[in-house]
């Protein structure tokens, strides 16, 4: 039985999936979890990776695997392979106010129509940027600047060394450090409309040239692993992918389908034939890992705004589920505006949540466990709305991540949205995708593997909620 192997390098945590190549069938799966905080050394998430492989009980069996990262983080690298620093993660938002000198120097049109997307500070060329700013040492330093995903299939390559993980002295081989055309796009220096790098846009932010890791195509193969502690060498290595474009391939998601993830991150993202250029910044226009687009809004606060709930209520997140049902839509006119770590989208990195509409009749557990909740999914609709705006087309709402296990958010969800929404069985979808990519480079077709069974939860739209949380926003300003 050949085996396929997908590893998704989260924010939080490394997992591996290994897969039965004809079936699709779940064989065995491992985790590794990563420290928490918005900068990491990367060679902690090589450690991650090593650890969940072994976990999962190594790869022997397997032909080929691929691997889904966080996109955005910026790893600099100098000339022998070194971590230069801690890579600046996508909840890093010290680089905000470099976002706004990038955009306010070239002008909103010139990055959307450039690079598909208007910089934020989750954006890896407005870390750069920051880093020119703040840190001249290290940007003399670097040689070569790439994504999370991009270091780790790197180092399966068998390159790079640090931290006593050496393959050896002397100058990297940057001419293996390879990227795919979804994460690529993530960047803010590589154009989706052209499929090249806009090398002066990351000139512009950076002061200079670096090395960029070389995109590949959906199907090409970034070569052959190493040998490492749980895996073999001789492994066929896909070109990897972005996390959102990894859980739409690992979904088998395709036009008409709108993806919306609830982890730590909020993220509502469809498969579209062309290309989105959004000079507001409202809509991302990366790519996917098909050869198509992948229109995206993300928010910096979905599923943690949960985690926050049952922290104010005393309760786990089953009891904050039960309690936001008992309350009617709207929660009594209860308003959270859910910008508990500022917020990507709308672009306020140094804003903070707020509560509205207090008042002694309505500060009841259930209003406020509800209210949570809303305020999260309406963050989720104005980026639907958004995405719909630029002419993508929504048939099916596709509900994923942790927070879509919640009961709650299942069933308000559709009053929220004012659409069905259907939630597929929990799975590990972006380190499915991945193997679902590596599937594909190695038979050179895409696997048809079952999705599984999904449920569909329908329900009248509620308009007061979105009504109110508008209202709100709008008292603040925002």
């Amino acid at each position: 039985m050949a085996l396929i192997a997908g590893i998704d390098s989260s924010t939080q945590s490394c997992k591996v999936v290994v897969r039965d190549l004809e079936t699709g069938r779940l064989v065995r799966a491992g985790r590794a979890s990563h420290p928490a905080g918005t900068e990491i050394d990367p060679v902690l998430w090589w450690d991650a990776l090593l650890a969940a492989v072994l976990d999962a009980g190594g790869l022997e069996g397997v032909v080929a695997l691929s691997i889904g990262g966080q996109q955005h983080g910026c790893v600099c690298l100098n000339a022998a392979g070194e971590v230069v620093r801690p890579a600046l993660l996508w909840n890093d938002t010290r680089s905000a106010s470099s976002s706004d000198d990038l955009a306010a120097e070239l002008g909103a049109e010139a990055w959307a129509t450039g690079s598909g997307s208007l910089p934020v500070a989750s954006f890896t060329v407005t870390k750069l940027r920051w880093m020119r700013d703040h840190e001249p040492a290290n940007v003399d330093a670097t040689v070569a600047v790439a994504l999370p995903h991009d270091y780790l299939t790197w180092r399966l390559l068998g390159h790079g060394h640090g931290h006593g993980h050496g393959r050896g002295p002397g100058p990297a081989d940057f001419s293996a450090l390879i990227t795919d055309r979804s994460d690529a796009s993530g960047t803010g220096y590589w154009s989706p409309a052209t499929g090249a790098y806009r090398l002066d846009l990351l000139e512009h932010a950076f002061g200079r040239q670096v090395i960029v890791p070389r995109v590949l195509g959906p199907v090409d193969s970034a070569g052959e692993t190493a040998a490492f502690p749980g895996i073999p060498a001789g492994i066929l290595v896909g070109p990897g992918a972005g996390d959102n474009a990894g859980a739409a391939l690992g979904l088998g998601a395709g036009r008409g389908d709108v993806v919306i993830s609830i982890g730590t991150s909020g993220t509502v993202f469809a498969v579209s034939d062309t290309t989105v250029a959004d000079a507001s910044g409202t809509v991302a226009g990366f790519a996917d890992a098909t050869g198509l687009f992948l229109p995206l809004v993300a928010t910096l606060n979905a599923a943690r705004v949960l985690t926050a709930a049952g922290t104010l209520l005393g309760a786990d997140h089953d009891r904050v589920a039960e309690l936001a049902m008992r309350a009617a839509p709207g929660s009594g006119g209860l308003v959270l505006l859910p910008y508990l770590e500022g917020e990507r989208t709308p672009n306020l990195p140094t804003v903070r949540g707020s509560i509205h509409g207090l008042t002694l009749a309505n500060a009841t557990p259930p209003n406020l466990a509800r209210a949570m909740v809303e305020g999260m999914l309406c963050g989720l609709a104005d980026g639907l709305d958004a995405i719909a705006s630029r002419g993508v087309e929504v048939e099916r709402i596709l509900l994923i991540g942790g927070g879509a296990r919640n009961a709650a958010v299942q069933r308000i969800a559709p009053e929220v949205f004012g659409l069905p929404v259907t939630v597929p069985p929990a799975s590990e979808y972006v380190a499915d995708g991945a193997a679902r990519q590596a599937a594909w480079v190695h038979t050179g077709e895409q696997p048809e593997w079952p999705l599984g069974p999904t449920t569909r939860f329908d329900a009248s739209a509620q308009p007061v909620i979105r009504e109110q949380y508008a209202a709100a926003g709008r008292a603040l300003g925002y």
